[in-house]
């Protein structure tokens, strides 16, 4: 794990909401350098800092901080990100949208409009592109472009950009308006260079304490993962999601029930549970990115994360439509801090 802050890149980046990091993960790898990454929960804020050390991280609840402190300097802000919160879109949940406490679309929103970011970066669950949430969708929209932005939703599927799982996300872009004729959706990568499948990925983990059927396992897990669910402080705890999603992981071997604090061992029978560290690795993490907190909290930050390789996608289509809306040079993000994947122990 890195010890000190590889070279900054030259795009600057405000996001709220940062959870235990895979957002900014791939925005870094995109060329951007936060100023700071707001977080209200205690364990994911202790995840931001043990990892990324350098990272100016600020556990305070986004309804009631002073935006101002967290651009110390006048330079432009290029872009502002977050991942508000999903329960009140989850098709999981009572899809309470605007009436649900949770909904901090218009804090996002409120942001935008006191630090006036060239670009803006949110993500949530594919449950708000439904027809039901249309007229919320507008009213975002709208609210932008009477700032001053040109906007648009994406549904993008982790899967289509090299992550070993299924996992849809709603993702909104806006740009100001002479930046967003330069933007492009980024091309699922999958055409190219196939995501790999759970076995693969997995494989020498589980085969790291000497399990005679890690071999039968891996080939009988080669396939695309469900999308893990990390539920919401109120409801979910550390199993693979609901019913459905666990007879997909039961068909690759794997029991949904519950997280294992190791890989199996000799003599271990299928189907087994997968450690916290496989889940991450499954989500786009790096394998060495630690997880602060007991096991439900720290499954919770893997289960509701971005994937750093989606976010990485979009960061890239972003970085090059500012540089060539404001004719600067595209960055050269630090390679140190891409999200590459390592064996999990």
């Amino acid at each position: 794990m890195p010890t000190a802050p590889p070279a900054s890149p030259t795009l600057l980046c405000v996001e709220i909401c940062a959870g235990a990091g895979g957002q900014a993960l791939g925005l870094h790898a995109a060329g951007f350098r936060h100023l700071s990454l707001v977080e209200q929960d205690e364990d994911a804020c202790r995840t931001l800092r043990t990892n990324r050390p350098w990272w100016n991280v600020v556990e305070a609840d986004v309804r009631s901080l002073d935006r101002k402190s967290l651009r110390p300097d006048s330079k432009p802000l290029d872009l502002f990100a977050a991942g508000v919160p999903c329960p009140p879109f989850s098709m999981a949940g009572s899809q309470l949208g605007a009436e649900d406490e949770r909904d901090l679309f218009p804090v996002a929103i409120s942001f935008v409009r006191d630090l006036r970011p060239r670009s803006v970066l949110i993500e949530n669950v594919r449950g708000l592109l439904q027809e039901r949430f249309a007229t919320y969708r507008a009213r975002i929209l709208d609210q932008l472009t009477q700032l001053g932005y040109t906007a648009g939703w994406r549904l993008l599927y982790a899967c289509d950009y090299g992550v070993p799982q299924l996992r849809p996300r709603a993702v909104l872009v806006a740009l100001e308006q002479r930046a967003f004729p330069h933007f492009r959706w980024p091309d699922p990568t999958a055409s190219a260079s196939p995501a790999p499948f759970v076995g693969s990925v997995l494989h020498q983990s589980m085969a790291s304490r000497g399990w005679e059927l890690a071999d039968a396992w891996a080939q009988q897990a080669q396939r695309i993962a469900p999308t893990l669910c990390g539920g919401s402080r109120k409801h979910g705890g550390p199993d693979l999601g609901p019913s459905r999603a666990r007879q997909a992981w039961a068909e690759m071997g794997v029991n949904g029930s519950g997280i294992a604090d190791a890989p199996p061992a000799p003599g271990d029978p299928l189907p087994v549970k997968l450690t916290l560290s496989q889940m991450a690795l499954l989500q786009g993490f790096p394998g060495d990115w630690v997880f602060a907190g007991r096991k439900t909290s720290a499954y919770r930050q893997v289960g509701n994360a971005f994937p750093p390789p989606v976010a990485e996608a979009v960061g890239r289509a972003i970085a090059d439509a500012l540089a060539r809306a404001y004719s600067t040079t595209p960055p050269r993000p630090s390679r140190s801090d891409q999200p590459v994947a390592r064996t999990p122990m």
